[in-house]
C-alpha cells in the first residue's frame, strides 16, 4: 500500500491534495504511478490522474523526454501537487517509485514504449520503471494510443504484454486513429484492475440492462424512465476483472454507449420483453455461472398492437394488457445451477422495500436480489448513484450506496464470494423447493 498516509498527507500543503478521496475511497491508500509517453493524447493524462485522486489515489507522474516536449511536466504537477520525474538522476526513482506505487499506469502508451516495455528495454524512466514493477510483481497497465496503422503493427506486442502480465486497455478506433478512450471509461477500468485484479476470470456472466418496449400503436410504447446504466455497470465492471460477459439490453440512454460497447465482446440489442426472455433463453443455452437480471422489463404489453398511429381526435381508448414473460424464470428454469441475481426497483422505503424484496427473492428462487427505492433522491432511474440493499438466501444483507460503477463491483464481489463458497442455492431449485 501506499507508503504516504492520511497523516502525511494532512502535512502536505499543496492544495491539488485536496482532491483525493472527495468523490470515493475505492483507490484510498493506494499509490498509483502514471507513465506518459510521447502521444498528442498526453494532455488527457491531466484529467486521468485528477480522476484517480478524487476516487482516493496519490498519483506520482513519470514522463519520458517527449511527453515532456508536448505537455510541461509542471502542468502534471500542478494537477497531481507531486513533483513529476522526467529524467534519470542520483535519487533512482525508477526504483524508489517502484517501492513506493502498488500500480503503474502507462497513459497513453506510444508504440516505442510498448515495445520497451515488451522487450526489456529500459531507456526512459517509464520503460525503467515498467520493468522494475514487473519484476517486484506489481501490476503494469497501458492504454495505447496511435495512429490505425502502429496500433495494426502493436497488435503482436499487445499479446507479447499480456502474456507477461501486463494489462491493456484498447484504444478506441475512430477513423485513422487508435484513441485515448473517454477518461471516465479508462480510469474506471484502471480502478477495477488495480483493486481487483482478474478475479472473475474464468467465469461466464450474462447481464440484462435497460428498459423494454411494448409498443401500443406505430409511435407509442410502454416503458419506463430506466437508463440502463446498472446492468451496463455489471456487464464493464466483470469484463474489466476477466470475466466473459454476454449483455442483454433494452434500448439505453445512459452513458456514451457508442464508444463504451466496444468493450464488451458479446453484446444483443433487443426491443421487446419477448425479445429479451428469447435472447436470454439464447445466452442460457450456450451456459454461463451467474446471471444478474438488472433490465427493467415492461411487465405488461397491449394485447395487440394498432397499426399506425391512434389519432387522439378519437378520444379516450382503452388498452387491454397481457403479462409479459418472465425474463429471470426462463432464466433459472434452463440453467437452476447457476447463480442468479435479481433487481427490483420499488416506491418503497425502509423495512416495506426489504420486505417485497424478501418475497421476490423467495418467489423466483433467487441466490440474491438488490433492492432499491424509486423515491429516494440520487438511487435508482436517471441517477449516476444508486442505494441498494443486497439480500441473499442465506439471510445476509447488505447496504451499498455510491456511483453505479462501485454498486456493480460489490455486487459482483459478494456473487463472487457466494460462487467461491458454493453457496448456490441449485439444489433446492432442483428439488422445487
Amino acid at each position: 500500500m501506499c507508503s504516504v498516509g492520511q497523516d502525511l498527507l494532512g502535512d502536505l500543503r499543496h492544495p491539488s491534495l485536496g482532491i483525493i478521496g472527495l468523490e470515493s475511497r475505492s483507490l484510498w491508500g493506494r499509490c498509483v504511478a502514471l507513465g506518459v509517453t510521447g502521444s498528442a493524447a498526453a494532455y488527457k493524462s491531466i484529467d486521468m490522474a485528477r480522476t484517480l485522486m478524487r476516487w482516493g489515489a496519490l498519483v506520482r507522474v513519470v514522463m519520458t523526454r517527449h511527453a515532456a516536449s508536448l505537455v510541461s511536466p509542471t502542468l502534471f504537477e500542478w494537477a497531481t501537487g507531486m513533483p513529476v520525474t522526467v529524467e534519470f538522476t542520483g535519487g533512482i526513482e525508477h526504483v524508489s517509485l517502484a517501492r513506493e506505487c502498488d500500480a503503474l499506469l502507462v497513459a497513453p502508451a506510444t508504440l516505442d514504449t510498448l515495445s520497451d516495455i515488451a522487450y526489456y528495454r529500459a531507456g526512459d524512466v517509464v520503460s525503467a520503471l515498467s520493468q522494475e514493477m514487473l519484476g517486484l510483481g506489481k501490476p503494469v497497465l497501458a492504454i495505447p494510443a496511435m495512429h490505425l496503422g502502429m496500433w495494426r503493427r502493436a497488435l503482436g506486442l499487445v499479446r507479447r504484454l499480456e502474456d507477461i502480465g501486463v494489462f491493456i486497455l484498447k484504444p478506441r478506433l475512430e477513423g485513422e486513429q487508435a484513441k485515448y478512450p473517454d477518461t471516465m471509461l479508462a480510469a474506471w477500468w484502471s480502478e477495477a484492475v488495480i483493486s481487483r485484479g482478474m478475479d472473475l476470470k474464468g467465469l461466464r456472466i450474462m447481464v440484462t440492462a435497460g428498459p423494454t418496449r411494448e409498443y401500443i400503436d406505430s409511435v407509442r410504447v410502454i416503458t419506463n424512465p430506466s437508463t440502463g446504466l446498472m446492468g451496463v455497470s455489471i456487464a464493464l465492471e466483470a469484463a474489466w476483472r476477466g470475466a466473459e460477459v454476454t449483455l442483454v439490453h433494452g434500448p439505453l440512454s445512459c452513458c456514451s454507449w457508442s464508444a463504451w460497447k466496444s468493450y464488451l465482446a458479446n453484446i444483443v440489442e433487443v426491443t421487446t420483453t419477448c425479445e429479451m426472455a428469447d435472447a436470454v433463453a439464447h445466452a442460457s443455452r450456450r451456459g454461463y455461472e451467474a446471471g444478474f437480471y438488472a433490465a427493467a422489463v415492461s411487465d405488461y404489453a397491449p394485447a395487440s398492437k394498432l397499426e399506425g398511429k391512434l389519432p387522439t381526435e378519437e378520444g379516450p381508448v382503452t388498452l387491454e394488457l397481457k403479462p409479459t414473460p418472465k425474463v429471470i424464470e426462463t432464466a433459472i428454469s434452463m440453467l437452476p445451477e447457476a447463480l442468479h441475481v435479481g433487481f427490483t426497483a420499488e416506491p418503497l422505503t425502509g423495512d416495506r422495500l426489504l420486505a417485497r424484496a424478501r418475497e421476490k427473492l423467495e418467489r423466483y428462487q433467487l441466490d440474491a436480489i438488490a433492492a432499491n427505492s424509486t423515491i429516494e433522491r440520487g438511487a435508482g432511474f436517471g441517477y449516476e448513484t444508486n442505494h441498494v440493499f443486497l439480500l441473499d438466501w442465506r439471510g445476509r444483507l447488505l447496504e451499498i450506496k455510491g456511483h453505479k460503477r462501485l454498486v456493480a463491483r460489490h455486487i459482483l464481489d459478494h456473487a463472487l464470494r457466494m460462487i467461491a463458497r458454493r453457496e448456490v442455492r441449485a439444489a433446492s431449485r432442483a428439488r422445487g423447493a
